[in-house]
């Protein structure tokens, strides 16, 4: 079986599990600052708060703006769900836009037309990894309208030459293992925003200010990571340039053994593309599915539209996110694929898509 994801992680990870447990301080120890700090060089911002998810991610930066309840909050209408759950489950509306059916990101000529009184922010996904135009999104909306990265597969990505996570307000990150740097299960916030990381360290440690917990002077979440874990995510961060390299000849490997075949993916022009997933765009998908799967090949959907679910079955219509819905492929992607993997890949999906007349690129 060719795996769609293998997270690069080796005797450096095991070493530092191994000391971090011989210390006996296995969460809030000196393991979990000196992961953020990485963190924030890598995004080039002032703050980076660890957190236990990607989705916790999301759902502290929302609260510590102060949304709740009255509230809009623009997300694009394709998107793993819980970018748009965070700000239902803070009380506030989730306001979907459509995407562009090429690149998948948020149509942000819609992001203008969708923004009312009660809009607070906006979430915009730098999906897959690539990233979105930061300047247009900039110019389409009100300065008190607050901008968040969702850049849960974005880390090493650059727009213009700027990290992503460092464009916005907020950024938020992922450390699941389907994405470049992994701890199992984690997250974090990054910001230059100094206020707005002491509210996210406070709501994701109950509500308490440390050193003094003497009292609780907000109600908040555990959300807290593990020095364990990030000391898995230590070595890997610090080799970020290196292992998006390595994702990135993949890539290239892709393109070199489909372009025609299929819509492969690209960044923009002078933009680094963060590679968390090689999707593609193809007709028939389902067929192109089952056909991967039966030659040993995972692959997978590339994520949700979610006006098809049920939660936001009351929102839509959007048809750049039917489109991309219905077409994208995630491909496997890792450090362990070889040419002969590819190669595998690429013969599976021929028969399938030898009629497709398609976009050549994906943006």
């Amino acid at each position: 079986m060719i795996r769609l994801a293998w997270p690069d992680v080796g005797d450096a990870e095991a070493g530092a599990v191994a000391d971090v447990l011989a210390t006996g301080h296995l969460t809030m120890g000196p393991k979990v600052p000196e992961f953020e700090t990485e963190l924030a060089r890598a995004c080039g911002t002032e703050h980076a708060v660890a957190v236990s998810s990607g989705t916790a991610a999301l759902h502290l930066a929302v609260l510590a703006l102060g949304i709740g309840e009255g509230d809009e909050v623009i997300v694009p209408a394709y998107t793993f769900p819980a970018t748009a759950n965070v700000v239902a489950l803070a009380g506030a509306r989730p306001v979907l836009v459509d995407v562009d059916a090429r690149t998948m990101n948020i149509d942000v000529e819609r992001v203008a037309a969708a923004v009312t009184p009660r809009t607070r922010a906006v979430l915009a996904v730098h999906l897959f990894g690539r990233p979105v135009d930061w300047e247009q999104l900039e110019a389409a909306v009100p300065e008190r309208v607050a901008l968040i990265e969702d850049a849960a597969g974005a880390l090493g990505a650059r727009r213009r030459g700027r990290p992503c996570g460092g464009l916005g307000m907020l950024g938020c990150l992922s450390f699941h293992p389907r994405k470049v740097v992994t701890t199992g299960e984690g997250g974090a916030v990054v910001t230059s925003d100094a206020e707005i990381a002491d509210a996210v360290r406070q709501l994701r440690h109950h509500g308490w200010q440390p050193p003094d917990l003497r009292d609780l002077p907000r109600p908040g979440l555990n959300y807290r990571l593990s020095d364990i874990l990030c000391a898995v995510g230590l070595p890997q961060v610090r080799r970020l340039d290196e292992l998006l390299a390595r994702r990135s000849r993949i890539a290239a490997g892709y393109e070199q053994r489909l372009a025609g075949a299929v819509a492969t993916p690209r960044a923009a022009d002078g933009d680094v593309h963060g590679w968390q997933a090689y999707v593609v765009q193809l007709e028939p998908r389902a067929e192109a599915l089952t056909a991967l799967r039966r030659a040993g090949v995972e692959a997978q959907i590339g994520t949700y539209a979610l006006h098809r679910l049920g939660a936001y079955a009351d929102h839509g219509p959007f048809p750049g996110a039917d489109a991309a819905y219905e077409r994208a492929l995630a491909l496997p992607l890792h450090a362990r694929l070889t040419d002969a993997d590819q190669d595998r890949v690429a013969e599976a999906l021929r028969p399938v898509t030898s009629g497709f007349r398609g976009q050549k690129h994906l943006g």
